[in-house]
């Protein structure tokens, strides 16, 4: 998929190091934009920088912490002068915990990461695109947002509130240039699915079997819709939730 309209723009994106967050960032490198990465692990952002080097640069940190968000923000205004698009990627899973197998810390460790961070993130960025009435914000939610059976009490609860807060963030901004939706992935072949795939891998091929399109996705997939979601292409779609599930939802 191209958009040419991506060269020169600036990506900002959650979680770039692995997964969905690295094929986006891949996604948009190979379309001519500007990439800064954000994530606790180097060395999915080491392969990235060592491929496309003068577009892409990136910090280390937890978007569950204030200082790193801004350090990380400082680091890609320095290096790109402003971010157009703000990709809200990063999240963690909590094993399908149920509320009562649910600790406190598991609690704070996925409301954190997945919610929190996203609200950290988007307020270090989303002013400076204010001040240019200019900028598209790309949340990641999940199917676990939209129905119970994606996840845990935690993770669940987690990618509700993304939900809700991708549509107050668009209604609240969307006269001032800034245009909020969130992708909702089923299943998608990534390492943090990578336990479904281990031994016989019979939990992988029972959501498969699950799944009316019959196979998980790729990360490549939903970058593709992320690209379109982004582009002038999609200007009238505002606080939309898209679903990319193979048709779990519609069962």
């Amino acid at each position: 998929m191209k958009f040419e309209e991506y060269t020169g723009k600036t990506v900002f994106v959650t979680g770039a190091s692995s997964g969905i967050g690295q094929a986006q960032a891949i996604a948009f490198l190979e379309n001519g934009a500007n990439v800064f990465g954000f994530d606790i692990d180097e060395r999915g952002l080491l392969s990235i920088d060592q491929k496309y080097g003068a577009r892409f640069a990136y910090s280390i940190g937890s978007v569950c912490k204030k200082a790193d968000v801004v350090q990380a923000y400082e680091g890609a205004m320095a290096k790109f002068k402003q971010i157009d698009i703000l990709l809200n990627t990063a999240g963690v899973l909590d094993g399908f915990a149920k509320t009562l197998d649910t600790d406190e810390d598991l609690w704070d460790k996925i409301m954190n990461t997945n919610i929190k961070g996203t609200y950290f993130v988007t307020n270090a960025i989303l002013p400076q695109m204010l001040k240019r009435k200019s900028g598209v914000i790309v949340n990641m939610a999940s199917i676990a947002g939209l129905v119970a059976g994606g996840g845990g009490a935690a993770y669940t609860a987690s990618k509700h509130a993304i939900v809700g807060y991708t549509k107050q963030l668009d209604q609240d901004y969307c006269r001032e240039g800034i245009r909020a939706n969130a992708i909702a992935p089923g299943a998608i072949q990534t390492p943090m699915n990578k336990a479904d795939f281990e031994g016989d891998g019979e939990i992988a091929k029972w959501v498969a079997k699950e799944t009316p399109a019959g196979r998980w996705a790729q990360p490549s997939e939903v970058a593709n819709l992320t690209l379109y979601l982004a582009s002038q292409a999609s200007d009238y779609i505002h606080g939309a939730v898209v679903p990319i599930d193979g048709g779990w939802i519609a069962r």
